[in-house]
């Protein structure tokens, strides 16, 4: 009877202990993902991290905004000289970064300046992108 009881102990406190963790695992999972669309299939380092003298990423800056590193061969208006910081995504609300990168369109009601591409993921893959940018932000 004891060893009944404290097996049942046992196993109550183990699954206890587990019932709050699985959000951590899916909140890393939605990060780890977020990070891999914007550095392997965005490619968002590309325009929004600042460049040395070498043409290499400069340490710790990454996303952090940087000049344009090309220009059209013809006049765009409205181009943008500068990619705008990223990293912990400034100044915009969750839902209207998730609305951006799933419409093109911003919190302002204007599409983003070339050479920014207007995006249209899925909602999951823009709330992973948002959870992993929001996860740069400086603690």
């Amino acid at each position: 009877m004891k060893f009944a009881l404290l097996l049942g102990t046992a196993v109550l406190l183990v699954v206890a202990s587990f019932a709050g963790s699985p959000a951590a695992p899916a909140s890393s999972a939605k990060v780890a993902r977020g990070k891999y669309l914007v550095e392997g299939v965005g490619l968002c380092n590309d325009c929004h991290t600042p460049l040395d003298e070498k043409g290499q990423p400069i340490p710790g800056k990454a996303l952090k905004g940087a000049p344009t590193a090309f220009k059209p061969v013809a006049p765009i208006p409205n181009w943008a000289e500068k990619s705008p910081n990223i990293a912990g995504l400034p100044g915009w609300e969750d839902a209207d970064a998730v609305k951006f990168l799933m419409t093109g369109i911003a919190y302002n009601g204007l599409p983003p300046r070339p050479p920014m591409p207007p995006y249209r993921m899925n909602k999951e893959d823009a709330e992973a992108v948002v959870a992993y940018l929001r996860s740069l932000a400086p603690q």
